[in-house]
């Protein structure tokens, strides 16, 4: 009876064993699923960190690009005017150098646009000080109200930017 009774009290010994050691793994792998969910919180907002480092090093780069054309087109634009106002001064159209000075215009005139950069539309429409600089006003019953009369250097756009504003004649 005696051999009973301790293999009783050894079961339960077991069994309270056996829920300690339930308890102790049960603690543990809660402790290890919070540390699970803080690295993996810690991660992800690591993730959202590095992505929104590329979108902004991403747009200024874009920003840096797009100034650096800006800063150039508009240091080519005075050529640009001088060789429009070399073809409009030349009398012999026919020549050979009137023919270079507007394959040269023609070919700066298209690397330009081929980088975006296009012009305002001046001659006949409304006046725009987004767009134009009236240099003047005349009165001309030819011409409506604030319309362009006539346009005395060509203004030029890139990417919704103005670079250089046209400046014009405006009719009152």
């Amino acid at each position: 009876m005696e051999d009973i009774k301790d293999y009783e009290d050894e079961q339960m010994q077991d069994q309270e064993d056996e829920q300690e050691l339930e308890e102790q793994e049960e603690d543990e792998v809660s402790k290890l699923a919070n540390l699970n969910q803080i690295y993996a919180n810690k991660i992800q907002s690591q993730a959202a960190e590095f992505e929104n480092f590329r979108n902004r090093t991403s747009k200024e780069m874009s920003q840096i690009y797009d100034n650096g054309v800006r800063d150039t087109v508009l240091a080519l634009l005075p050529i640009v005017d001088n060789f429009e106002r070399a073809m409009a001064g030349e009398a012999d159209k026919s020549g050979g150098l009137y023919k270079g000075i507007e394959m040269i215009h023609f070919q700066l005139v298209g690397a330009l646009e081929g980088l975006g950069v296009s012009k305002i539309a001046a001659q006949g429409e409304k006046f725009d000080p987004n767009l134009h600089s009236a240099v003047s006003h005349v009165d001309d019953e030819n011409y409506g109200e604030n319309e362009i009369a006539a346009e005395l250097a060509c203004g030029y756009i890139y990417k919704d930017k103005v670079i250089r504003h046209s400046m014009v004649t405006v009719a009152n």
